[in-house]
């Protein structure tokens, strides 16, 4: 199997998922716009989220997971980009197609 360069926008729930589940075969550089997030959580292992797995896996795991704030080089790098970034699924308005 190809290892593949992956960079996954975005480290809330479904990003940091993805990013935890796709580390375990390729390398992956998650980014988002939070220092926080990225310096003192993903960097230390910890999960700026809260669930079970992403947790366990990033603490227990042996994962090819990198996080940054910079987008334009993780991007520039990548075979592949994953867009997880909140969008505005649940308007109250309605679209008419």
């Amino acid at each position: 199997m190809k290892n593949y360069k992956i960079a996954v926008a975005g480290t809330g729930y479904v990003g940091l998922s993805i990013a935890t589940l796709l580390s375990q075969h390729h390398h992956v550089t998650a980014v988002d716009i939070i220092p926080e997030k990225v310096e003192m959580m993903i960097h230390n292992r910890k999960s700026p989220i809260q669930d079970d797995y992403v947790e366990k896996y990033l603490a227990e795991k042996e994962l090819n997971l990198t996080a940054t704030l910079d987008a334009k080089t993780a991007y520039a790098d990548a075979d592949f980009v994953v867009i997880a970034a909140p969008t505005n699924v649940y308007s109250t308005k309605s679209v008419e197609v």
